[in-house]
Protein backbone atom coordinates (compact mmCIF):
# COMPACT_ATOMS: atom_id res chain seq x y z
CA UNK A 1 0.00 0.00 0.00
CA UNK A 2 1.71 3.23 -1.25
CA UNK A 3 1.03 6.56 1.19
CA UNK A 4 -0.07 8.49 -1.42
CA UNK A 5 -0.42 12.40 -0.07
CA UNK A 6 -3.53 14.10 -1.25
CA UNK A 7 -3.55 18.02 -1.49
CA UNK A 8 -6.01 20.97 -2.72
CA UNK A 9 -3.99 23.09 -4.40
CA UNK A 10 -3.88 26.50 -6.36
CA UNK A 11 -0.85 25.72 -8.66
CA UNK A 12 0.79 22.53 -9.82
CA UNK A 13 4.03 22.20 -12.22
CA UNK A 14 2.10 22.53 -15.95
CA UNK A 15 4.24 19.40 -17.24
CA UNK A 16 2.47 17.14 -14.35
CA UNK A 17 -0.67 18.21 -15.36
CA UNK A 18 -0.09 17.41 -19.28
CA UNK A 19 1.33 13.86 -18.30
CA UNK A 20 -1.92 12.93 -16.41
CA UNK A 21 -4.04 14.49 -19.25
CA UNK A 22 -2.16 12.45 -21.78
CA UNK A 23 -2.98 9.41 -19.61
CA UNK A 24 -6.33 9.97 -19.76
CA UNK A 25 -6.25 10.08 -23.58
CA UNK A 26 -7.55 14.23 -23.40
CA UNK A 27 -4.46 15.67 -24.36
CA UNK A 28 -3.70 17.29 -28.10
CA UNK A 29 -0.76 19.35 -27.64
CA UNK A 30 -1.71 23.28 -28.70
CA UNK A 31 0.35 26.18 -27.04
CA UNK A 32 -3.00 27.43 -26.09
CA UNK A 33 -4.19 24.63 -24.21
CA UNK A 34 -0.83 24.08 -22.32
CA UNK A 35 -0.64 27.86 -21.67
CA UNK A 36 -4.44 27.50 -19.80
CA UNK A 37 -3.42 24.96 -17.72
CA UNK A 38 -2.29 27.36 -14.15
CA UNK A 39 -5.25 29.00 -14.76
CA UNK A 40 -7.58 25.56 -14.99
CA UNK A 41 -5.64 25.10 -12.00
CA UNK A 42 -6.84 28.46 -9.78
CA UNK A 43 -9.50 28.87 -11.22
CA UNK A 44 -11.20 25.69 -10.34
CA UNK A 45 -13.06 25.72 -6.95
CA UNK A 46 -10.80 22.76 -5.53
CA UNK A 47 -8.15 20.84 -7.76
CA UNK A 48 -6.87 18.36 -5.88
CA UNK A 49 -3.59 16.35 -6.23
CA UNK A 50 -2.47 12.84 -5.78
CA UNK A 51 1.32 12.06 -5.09
CA UNK A 52 3.67 9.52 -4.62
CA UNK A 53 5.85 8.95 -1.59
CA UNK A 54 8.61 10.18 -3.71
CA UNK A 55 6.91 13.91 -4.63
CA UNK A 56 5.95 12.54 -8.08
CA UNK A 57 2.28 13.72 -9.10
CA UNK A 58 0.21 10.51 -10.06
CA UNK A 59 -3.38 11.84 -10.02
CA UNK A 60 -5.63 14.75 -10.25
CA UNK A 61 -8.99 15.74 -9.88
CA UNK A 62 -11.18 18.94 -9.93
CA UNK A 63 -14.42 20.97 -8.93
CA UNK A 64 -15.69 23.53 -11.24
CA UNK A 65 -18.48 25.35 -9.32
CA UNK A 66 -19.97 28.85 -8.08
CA UNK A 67 -19.12 27.73 -4.72
CA UNK A 68 -22.96 28.40 -3.72
CA UNK A 69 -25.02 25.67 -6.03
CA UNK A 70 -23.98 23.48 -8.43
CA UNK A 71 -20.18 21.95 -8.59
CA UNK A 72 -19.05 19.79 -11.27
CA UNK A 73 -16.07 17.42 -11.16
CA UNK A 74 -14.04 16.69 -14.27
CA UNK A 75 -10.28 15.20 -15.18
CA UNK A 76 -10.12 12.96 -13.11
CA UNK A 77 -7.41 10.34 -13.73
CA UNK A 78 -4.36 8.45 -12.28
CA UNK A 79 -1.52 7.57 -14.14
CA UNK A 80 -1.64 3.85 -15.74
CA UNK A 81 1.25 2.23 -13.40
CA UNK A 82 -0.99 3.77 -10.12
CA UNK A 83 -4.20 2.27 -11.39
CA UNK A 84 -6.51 -0.19 -9.17
CA UNK A 85 -4.80 1.03 -5.50
CA UNK A 86 -8.02 3.21 -4.89
CA UNK A 87 -6.24 6.43 -5.66
CA UNK A 88 -9.12 7.81 -8.45
CA UNK A 89 -11.54 6.46 -5.47
CA UNK A 90 -10.01 8.70 -2.60
CA UNK A 91 -10.07 11.82 -4.78
CA UNK A 92 -13.52 11.35 -5.46
CA UNK A 93 -14.21 10.98 -2.29
CA UNK A 94 -12.15 13.91 -1.29
CA UNK A 95 -13.59 16.33 -4.23
CA UNK A 96 -17.31 14.95 -2.96
CA UNK A 97 -16.33 15.89 0.64
CA UNK A 98 -15.15 19.11 -0.18
CA UNK A 99 -18.14 20.45 -1.94
CA UNK A 100 -20.64 18.73 0.62
CA UNK A 101 -18.89 20.88 3.08
CA UNK A 102 -19.40 23.86 1.13
CA UNK A 103 -23.09 22.85 1.07
CA UNK A 104 -23.06 22.46 -2.45
CA UNK A 105 -26.43 20.88 -3.08
CA UNK A 106 -25.97 19.41 -6.92
CA UNK A 107 -22.62 17.36 -7.57
CA UNK A 108 -22.25 15.96 -11.10
CA UNK A 109 -19.95 14.48 -13.57
CA UNK A 110 -19.75 13.11 -17.31
CA UNK A 111 -18.61 9.07 -16.56
CA UNK A 112 -16.21 7.95 -19.61
CA UNK A 113 -17.72 4.99 -21.41
CA UNK A 114 -17.20 1.45 -18.83
CA UNK A 115 -17.12 3.84 -15.67
CA UNK A 116 -20.76 3.97 -14.48
CA UNK A 117 -20.25 0.78 -12.05
CA UNK A 118 -16.88 2.63 -10.60
CA UNK A 119 -19.20 5.89 -9.63
CA UNK A 120 -21.71 4.36 -8.76
CA UNK A 121 -19.79 2.71 -6.02
CA UNK A 122 -19.07 6.11 -4.84
CA UNK A 123 -22.61 7.58 -4.79
CA UNK A 124 -23.43 8.86 -8.37
CA UNK A 125 -26.72 7.57 -10.28
CA UNK A 126 -27.06 8.24 -13.54
CA UNK A 127 -29.44 11.55 -14.49
CA UNK A 128 -32.21 9.74 -16.06
CA UNK A 129 -33.80 11.64 -18.68
CA UNK A 130 -30.81 14.20 -19.31
CA UNK A 131 -28.72 13.78 -22.19
CA UNK A 132 -24.94 15.53 -21.98
CA UNK A 133 -24.53 18.14 -24.52
CA UNK A 134 -21.56 19.67 -25.91
CA UNK A 135 -21.25 22.62 -27.94
CA UNK A 136 -18.96 22.42 -30.77
CA UNK A 137 -16.28 25.61 -31.07
CA UNK A 138 -15.39 25.92 -34.85
CA UNK A 139 -11.85 27.63 -35.63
Amino acid sequence: MLDIVYENVTSAPTEAIVDLYRAGGWWQEQPAWRAAIPQMVRGSFCFLLARAPDGRIVGMGRVISDGASDGYIQDVVVLPEFRGRGIGREIIRRLTDRCVAAGLTWIGLVAEPNTQRFYEGLGFQPLTGFQPMLYQVRS
